[in-house]
């Protein structure tokens, strides 16, 4: 990690500090490392590694402990990067004082990921921003931009 960097911490950020921040501010902070990334991204070994307004990227290196038993990476970590990385391509669109959830998504498992696979990149944008809800498609793709996985998401934007 570069000097410049501050080293990744993992928890999460109180709501009274993140109403002080926009959406953009809040993803930003978890891609530059001043903000805690969600412990979940810890076990699964994955971090955001850009973002801007209406798209974020996130890194992964999936490994032995995220197989599922017939030896390839669980379907449910593809899910959880999609969610992750389309969750947060809406929440780069908000205003401070609000935040979205996600109301629901769908996937499609293209290619299977492996261990070998290395590292991969998720990718979210945002397709359509309103008053109350928000979509957003997502890919994954490995080092050569092979498609592995993609999906959609509707996620519902209210006061925090």
């Amino acid at each position: 990690m570069p000097a410049n960097k501050p080293r990744r911490t993992y928890g999460t950020v109180a709501p009274e500090r993140r109403k002080q921040m926009s959406g953009l501010e809040f993803v930003r902070g978890l891609a530059d490392g001043s903000l805690p990334l969600n412990t979940i991204a810890e076990i699964l070994r994955y971090h955001v590694n850009e973002a801007s307004e209406g798209r974020v990227v996130i890194l992964a290196e999936p490994n032995y402990a995220h197989l599922n038993p017939a030896g390839t990476i669980h379907g449910g970590y593809s899910a959880t990067l999609l969610d992750s990385c389309m969750g947060l391509a809406v929440q780069s669109t908000l205003e401070k004082g609000t935040t979205q959830t996600t109301l629901e998504f769908k996937i499609s498992l293209v290619r299977p990921i492996t261990v070998e696979t290395g590292r991969i990149t998720a990718e979210g944008v945002v397709l359509s921003r309103g008053r109350r809800i928000g979509t957003a498609e997502g890919r994954i793709t490995d080092c050569e931009g092979r498609l592995l996985a993609h999906g959609t998401t509707t996620c519902l934007i209210f006061t925090s």
